[in-house]
């Protein structure tokens, strides 16, 4: 039987459905982060505005109780960056990555010169039994004990081996400029990727091993899906290469209305492949991706980033700024500005007047 080909269109509402853009879900904050399998918290504000997009009814104050209640935490995840997990995932999402943590530190070859874990993370491990600590202070504590290391790259060694969590705040977005970090449940001994790839295709798939790669930050998971393959379903992108899915999971199609949407930087859909091509043209990949790797706020047009977005606020106004790739029409622009001031109000709460401003191609 012939491999069915799946096209743009048809990836495109598939990562919609899994990323709950197609309609918002009713479920609480810690159901769809779980359902997301995490969510890049690399910046605090991000998740909120992301969680806004997917959720029915969402306020800040529901993800600022998850956080604040502990089911939800701010830890070091995928590719050594913050994520946002549910802490029942959060060993078994952790420990896959462990190893692959552990080679991001010992990759720094001569900077780690002369750190030893097996002193180094002991010593960590009894600083945090007093209480959170924010790194500089665990840092100034372990290069007294430790003199002469780099006190830097000694905090990334505490950093990517130790379950740490950010203690979140009253501040805006739940978490402060400069956080605390706090010891946390361990994460799982179990290092096999497996079932962490299942996670990655019930919120991703259909996706190539190369994908999952991109976004889990680990290597040669060809092997571990040609394992898992026979539990699979797979069928092939325009350009041949093999995508792998759950069996039942949604792949709706390819006409299937698809909603405007406002996504944050650093947003799941714009990280979760190393192929964007069902949802970003390659010509404006430049325009999404910066080169020092910011990912900027997109906006999607049936099922296509169209463009990114930004906001500006002063005392008595904000204002949301849709910069398109190319000329947008007058009706497409009707579209995305009733979604975007819906945005910018809760992004900006309690302001005299919001203004949503289309400016020239970027």
């Amino acid at each position: 039987m012939a491999t069915q080909t799946l096209d743009p269109a048809r990836l495109s509402r598939a990562t919609m459905a899994r990323q709950l853009l197609l309609e918002r879900a009713a479920l609480s904050p810690a159901e769809a982060i779980s359902a997301l399998c995490a969510v890049q918290a690399h910046e605090p504000r991000p998740p909120y505005l992301a969680l806004w997009n997917r959720l029915a009814g969402f306020g800040e104050a529901d993800l600022r109780a998850a956080t604040g209640d502990g089911s939800v935490l701010r830890v070091t995840l995928m590719r050594a960056t913050l994520h946002l997990v549910t802490a029942a995932d959060y060993p078994a999402i952790r420990g896959p990555l462990q190893p692959a943590l552990c080679e991001v530190f010992t990759g720094l070859r001569e900077r780690a010169a002369g750190i030893e874990l097996e002193q180094i993370l002991p010593a960590a491990r009894e600083a945090y039994a007093s209480g959170p600590l924010t790194f500089d202070a665990l840092r100034a504590r372990l290069a007294a004990q430790f003199p002469g290391l780099d006190e830097r790259v000694t905090g990334y060694a505490v950093r990517t081996n130790l379950p740490l969590a950010m203690v979140p705040s009253a501040d805006r977005w739940g978490y402060p400029r400069v956080a605390e970090f706090g010891l946390t449940s361990p994460f799982g001994t179990d290092t096999d990727p497996g079932s962490l790839v299942l996670r990655y295709l019930a919120a991703f798939g259909p996706a190539s091993a190369a994908d999952a790669q991109s976004f889990l930050g680990l290597r040669r998971l060809g092997p571990v899906l040609d394992k898992l393959a026979p539990g699979l379903v797979t069928f092939a992108d325009q350009r041949g290469r093999t995508l792998y899915d759950l069996p039942d999971a949604p792949r709706p199609a390819a006409d299937v209305s698809a909603p405007v949407r406002f996504l944050p930087d650093f947003d799941n859909l714009v990280l979760g492949y190393a192929d964007r091509s069902r949802f970003l043209a390659e010509e404006f990949k430049g325009q999404v991706t910066t080169r020092n790797l910011r990912v900027r706020a997109t906006f999607l047009h049936d099922g296509v980033i169209r463009g990114t977005w930004s906001t500006k606020k002063t005392a008595r106004a904000a204002t949301l700024t849709i910069t398109p790739f190319e000329p947008l029409a007058q009706k497409t622009i009707a579209e995305l500005e009733p979604e975007a001031g819906a945005l910018l109000r809760f992004a900006e709460p309690g302001l005299a007047s919001y203004h949503v401003t289309v400016a020239s191609p970027g």
